[in-house]
């Protein structure tokens, strides 16, 4: 596997989608992790531990794994020597807290999930530990009650602010000291207690200033009567925060003692939320677990590609058992690359352990390796053409492949000439082939459908068309042919007969007609006046020149009873006089005997609409059902 499968499977944007199904950062964390495994006994590992949670997941309201968080960073302040903070001590409890009840919840699981039981009785209770957390933190604030030290320390720091602000109220209350104070209350800066005093008064009061107003009209000062009393409460401040220092660093040694069976717990919750976020996603799109084997035999039943809507067409399909390479045609916007990816999210997805959703009787194969060569690799960093690219991509392959490799190639061989385009392709399809890798290729070459037709080992498959609406019904029909429906495209828009029947012939054998004919010259025609004695009847599809509008136009209608003549201007059909019209070149002259003169006149929507057919537009298809089902009524 390389970046590319990756990318071009979209495997990333599905672990995204059962990421969103984790509670947690170490869920998230160990999927983007997560690769396919190559191995059969630990995809079948990861395959029964989703099973297990999503049939816990089917039988229980609750899984108790919310509120866990991802402790990974303290563990790793822990790790450098740090003490925690209340609040990291608090996350690391309710991690302990959120270990003990998902081992709780296994104890009894063991019928419904042995293996996820089992991983249960590796995780270590921490109860001491959390109530010890619990009774110093609450609030995320050591409480006073942590010790007998920080009682006695916090009981004295509040009589001394009690004596503080009781001094300085009678500061505040004094008539001598009324004309200094700017403003009435006790005010606490820097942690000490200070009285606004108007700044021209403030070599008045005796005391020290603390801070200045922006403005400096105020100063705030500590009164000389408590500054005996503020230094004493700055010392049992200390005295606290050593304190609390000291039962933070206890805690936080505490926890560091019991690190290796933590980090264990760590990393099963990790994989609890991993796993049941795997079911979660399972269950969202009622998926299944399929079989799976290492021998290269892939059954889709109903299987839908897990990124598309849920009312999406069902893949049906088949390989590795009577054959092990099929080449996919049939028109563009048909689903032939939605097959392709289609096959390889889910082996993806099954080597990475999670559900699809599908039908029972579905199975699988663990691939050494999964290659693709899908869209437009061109690059212009390495001045790459797209056919270089793909040439590139696919020698790359090549040379990395084994006999228990996937390889998914979309419009093999494309980019360059066809007819070296198709030799190669096969070419390259054989090698692959006798190198014993699983191949599906998508293709719009004859030569490669017919390859597949004669060897025993290759078998084409068709995405079918619905011929009478001209809609792609995006369903793989195996063992049948397709084509790109050219030919019926065009007798919709009326080419001729004649013409259809021979490029049916051309397709079936090469024998080209390679009569030789005269060609046809266009002669240079001076402009011919038209006068009373010689009077020229225009004919439909000569070019005349429209003198009153000084430019040329092409006759659609000859002239009527009142001597007028339709003719198509610029895309305007407009009727004019035939005196005021002059021939420049007879359609004669212009045109081979059996010309359809009717195809001048094709409106431009109609070309747009041809233009639209011939590169597989949907919505050009859909007007054209629906023109022939108007016919159709009528």
């Amino acid at each position: 596997m390389n970046s590319m499968t990756y990318e071009k499977l979209q495997y990333f944007e599905l672990k995204e989608r059962v990421k969103d199904h984790c509670v947690s950062g170490l869920g998230k964390a160990l999927l983007d992790q997560l690769q396919p495994s190559s191995l059969l006994n630990v995809v079948k590992i990861r395959l029964n531990e989703t099973t297990e949670a999503r049939n816990l997941l089917n039988a229980e309201n609750h899984i108790p794994l919310k509120g866990i968080s991802n402790v990974g960073n303290l563990i790793e302040k822990l790790e450098k020597g740090m003490i925690l903070e209340p609040a990291e001590l608090v996350a690391i409890a309710d991690f302990l807290r959120g270990c003990r009840n998902i081992k709780k919840f296994m104890e009894d699981k063991e019928f419904f999930a042995p293996t996820l039981h089992t991983y249960a009785l590796s995780m270590t209770e921490f109860r001491s530990i959390e109530e010890e957390i619990q009774f110093v933190i609450k609030g995320n604030m050591v409480v006073s009650e942590a010790s007998k030290d920080l009682k006695r320390i916090r009981n004295q720091i509040g009589k001394t602010e009690s004596k503080i602000e009781e001094r300085l109220n009678k500061f505040l209350k004094s008539g001598a000291n009324k004309e200094f104070i700017q403003e009435f209350f006790i005010s606490k800066k820097d942690d000490r207690f200070t009285i606004p005093i108007k700044a021209s008064y403030k070599n008045q009061v005796d005391g020290t200033i603390v801070e200045v107003s922006s403005k400096g009209a105020t100063v705030f000062m500590e009164p000389a009567a408590v500054t005996k009393l503020n230094v004493e409460l700055a010392s049992l401040k200390t005295e606290e925060s050593m304190e609390v220092y000291q039962l933070l660093a206890t805690l936080s040694g505490t926890i560091y003692e019991q690190l290796k069976p933590i980090k264990v717990n760590i990393e099963l919750i990790s994989q609890y939320d991993m796993i049941f976020a795997k079911a979660k996603f399972s269950k969202s799109m009622d998926a299944i677990e399929p079989k799976i084997n290492n021998h290269g035999y892939i059954r889709l039943k109903g299987c839908r590609h897990p990124l598309l809507p849920q009312n999406s067409v069902p893949l049906d399909f088949e390989l590795g058992k009577d054959y092990r390479s099929l080449i996919i045609t049939g028109p563009n916007a048909g689903g032939k690359t939605v097959v392709l990816k289609t096959i390889g999210i889910l082996t993806l997805a099954i080597m990475s352990g999670f559900h699809i959703a599908g039908e029972e009787g579905t199975e699988l194969a663990v691939f050494d390796h999964v290659f693709v060569d899908i869209g437009d690799n061109q690059s212009m960093e390495n001045a790459l053409s797209t056919f270089s690219s793909h040439m590139k991509n696919i020698s790359e392959i090549m040379s990395a492949s084994s006999n228990n490799t996937l390889l998914l190639f979309d419009e093999i061989g494309s980019g360059t000439e066809p007819n070296e385009g198709a030799a190669l392709a096969i070419a390259i399809l054989e090698e692959f082939y006798k190198m014993g890798c699983l191949t599906v290729a998508t293709t719009h070459y004859g030569e490669i459908k017919r390859h597949s037709e004669r060897h025993s080992d290759f078998i084409n498959a068709a995405m079918q068309f619905n011929n009478e609406t001209l809609e792609p019904m995006y369903k793989l029909l195996i063992g049948e042919s397709g084509d790109s429906n050219a030919l019926y495209i065009a007798r919709k828009m009326n080419v001729s007969e004649k013409v259809l029947l021979k490029a049916r012939r051309y397709i079936d054998n090469k024998d080209y007609d390679m009569d030789r004919v005269e060609a046809h010259k266009i002669k240079k025609t001076k402009i011919i006046s038209t006068t009373k004695e010689d009077v020229y009847e225009f004919e439909v599809g000569d070019k005349v020149k429209v003198t009153e509008l000084n430019g040329d136009a092409i006759v659609y209608k000859k002239r009527d009873a009142f001597n007028n003549i339709i003719v198509l201007f610029e895309d305007t059909f407009i009727e004019i006089h035939a005196n005021r019209i002059e021939l420049k070149l007879k359609a004669s002259d212009l045109y081979p005997e059996g010309y359809d003169l009717d195809s001048l006149f094709v409106s431009y929507e109609e070309r747009k609409l041809q233009h639209d057919l011939e590169r597989g537009s949907k919505k050009a298809l859909k007007k054209i059902a629906s023109d022939i089902r108007k016919e159709l009524k009528e």
